[in-house]
């Protein structure tokens, strides 16, 4: 009954053995088992891969879509081939978005759309040389569209999903067992265990079996365990968490026959005496340096070519935690490797600035003749031809809305006022008198000798009837003007005439004293001097005896008294001469002597005039007086 036994748990643990085998050799060609998390997945029968490339050098900044990928698609892929700094973006059909839509850039992270979830990584994020990428398992229930948000030259991005094929009938797949017994119910019945079974099973990888140095073989006399023992023993390691920076991972435990050490199910071990999974430090060693690259700031200006700035920082991961965060420092650039350092300073351009535009052609000249001014209207303008405030468009560039015109020269012509309504004598013979200038035709007055033609009379002839022994004033003609040029004065001689009835008697002027006498003098001007020199009075001589000297003023000026320098310079007035160089004699007058030191100031400031200071400067303002009498006096009236 022993061997009975001993040969049923012998022929149990063959059948399990077997199972192994045949999963792998009927199901599993790629050699690992069903329960191996790190196998792939079949591709898909029934299905064909789609896959397309979209790269362009330049483009407009904005979004660009990419490809329309149809419901029913697969395993979507979509990622950047090459790191950038667009975007990928995700619309449907109808036009909802799901994935940065609305120039809004949405975080990493998992979202739920068109039937499937999408997975979106970004570059920024993780340590990765690679660009932007979003996944989905599908199936899709609705039609999806790619976009690129270009920001940057030289976009490549690489799509690939799966489709159903149209028309075909996949061959049927054999059932799958739901159980290990069918699998060794197909082993061929004329095979004993150990030719059916060619290995033995250790950390998921089929090995050759050997028989174990202390099995004894199956006798009927021997007595033996009905049942072989299985145990838990450790068979490997999961993968670190991190490749650096300390991580964690997991001890791994498998089910094994105690004598042999076996690798069997998981199925034939005490699940309640399983040990707990260990988590234990792994990768210890410090993680390379990277760059870690923040987001671009806003373009500095609202429109036309700007620049954008982001801050990229040289960090070092010390440490990854159990929750997939990390502990990272800032290190010197020069562990980042500065030549491979991102740039930190972009061009950027929100949209097309606005621009000037000009709305009216040029207006009439402000003038019929000579020089005036026209204008226009200019404004500033969008892409849309909505009008802006100016400061919208470059002021620089602005179009000049005023402009010189010259029309030539106008036509001159003389224009007299009309005859004065009274003669100028209330008996006999008088004149009447009128106003002549010359003008042109927008009213600006001209010298008289612009105008051409002969000057119109300004005085006529007229009759106030006899006259009966009248006192009248009569005056001659006015005299040469002193004065070549500039300002002069002009004289003429008046004399009282005593008239009756035409017979004229020169009387003593004092008989027309009761009569309004003409003037007898004017200013004069022939024509303008053009530029000439002017000279102020001497000042007072700094001394008074024994030579001193006095100054004056000297100007260059034009006829309206503004500064020239056409002056001719060889005939300058000289602007300091000596004076007093009369020996000084003694003081005749030992009452009257300078009380200071320095009364010439006094003198040459003409503060004699006043009464103390002739008294403490008698002696210097004595000598004043007597070399300039009249300039003293003159000085007084006009104070």
């Amino acid at each position: 009954m022993a061997g009975l036994w001993q040969q049923l748990g012998s022929l149990r643990q063959g059948r399990a053995l077997a199972l192994l085998h045949l999963v792998c050799l009927l199901y599993l060609p790629s050699g690992a088992l069903p329960w191996d998390n790190k196998a792939g997945s079949p591709p898909l029968e029934g299905f064909q891969v789609v896959r397309g490339n979209f790269s362009r050098m330049f483009l407009r900044v904005g979004y660009h879509k990419i490809a329309e990928i149809p419901a029913g698609a697969r395993n979507i892929t979509v990622r950047e081939t090459v790191k950038s700094r667009s975007y990928l973006a995700l619309q449907t059909k109808s036009g909802v978005s799901i994935i940065n839509g609305n120039w809004v850039i949405d975080r990493p992270g998992v979202f739920s759309a068109v039937g499937t979830q999408l997975t979106y990584l970004r570059p920024n994020e993780i340590r990765s040389r690679s660009g932007e990428s979003i996944t989905a398992p599908g199936p899709l229930t609705e039609d999806l569209h790619v976009y690129l948000i270009y920001q940057q030259p030289g976009p490549s991005v690489h799509y690939e999903y799966s489709m159903p094929l149209q028309n075909t009938h996949p061959t049927p797949e054999p059932d799958t067992p739901s159980d290990i017994l069918p699998l060794v119910r197909t082993a061929d019945p004329s095979k004993t265990v150990e030719e059916v079974h060619q290995g033995d099973v250790a950390n998921n990888v089929i090995t050759e079996k050997k028989p174990h140095p202390n099995k004894v073989q199956s006798d009927p006399s021997v007595t033996a365990d009905p049942w072989p023992s299985y145990t838990w023993t450790k068979s490997g390691r999961t993968e670190c968490s991190t490749t650096c920076g300390t991580g964690r991972r997991l001890v791994l435990w498998e089910c094994v026959e105690k004598e042999s050490q076996t690798t069997v199910p998981a199925d034939f071990c005490d699940p309640a005496v399983k040990p707990t999974n260990q988590e234990e430090d792994c990768n210890i060693q410090p993680c390379p340096a990277y760059w870690d690259v923040g987001e671009w700031s806003e373009c500095s200006r609202k429109c036309g070519p700007g620049t954008q700035h982001r801050q990229v920082i040289c960090r070092q991961v010390t440490h990854v935690h159990a929750t997939g965060t990390e502990t990272a420092v800032t290190v010197a650039p020069e562990l980042c490797g500065l030549p491979d350092r991102p740039e930190t300073k972009s061009s950027c351009q929100l949209k097309i600035c606005s621009q000037w535009e000009i709305r009216s052609e040029w207006s009439p000249c402000s003038v019929p003749c000579g020089v005036g001014q026209r204008s226009r209207e200019v404004v500033c303008v969008n892409n849309l031809g909505d009008v802006e405030e100016d400061e919208e468009c470059n002021m620089n560039l602005r179009p000049e809305t005023l402009q010189n015109c010259d029309l030539g020269a106008c036509a001159r012509s003389w224009f007299t006022s009309l005859w004065s309504q009274q003669c100028s004598a209330e008996c006999g013979r008088g004149n009447r008198t009128r106003s002549t200038v010359c003008l042109m035709d927008h009213v600006t007055d001209l010298p008289l000798a612009s105008c051409e033609g002969e000057r119109p009379p300004e005085v006529t002839p007229c009759d106030s009837g006899p006259c009966q022994n009248r006192l009248e004033w009569y005056a001659g003609p006015w005299g040469q003007c002193s004065a070549e040029c500039g300002n002069g004065t002009q004289t003429r001689s008046v004399a009282c005439i005593f008239n009756n009835n035409g017979h004229m008697e020169v009387v003593d002027n004092s008989k027309c004293s009761s009569l309004s006498q003409p003037i007898t003098a004017q200013v004069c001007r022939l024509k303008p001097c053009g530029v000439q020199w002017y000279v102020t009075e001497w000042s007072v001589c700094s001394r008074s005896c024994n030579g001193g000297y006095r100054v004056r003023e000297v100007r260059c000026l034009a006829d309206n008294i503004a500064p020239s320098n056409r002056c001719d310079p060889s005939l300058t007035p000289e602007n300091r001469e000596e004076c007093n160089k009369q020996p000084c004699l003694a003081e005749i007058n030992p009452s009257c002597s300078d009380q200071y030191h320095n009364c010439m100031v006094v003198v040459q400031a003409r503060l004699c005039i006043y009464p103390y200071y002739r008294s403490v400067c008698c002696a210097s303002c004595s000598r004043a007086q007597k070399t300039y009498p009249n300039s003293l006096e003159k000085n007084y009236i006009r104070r």
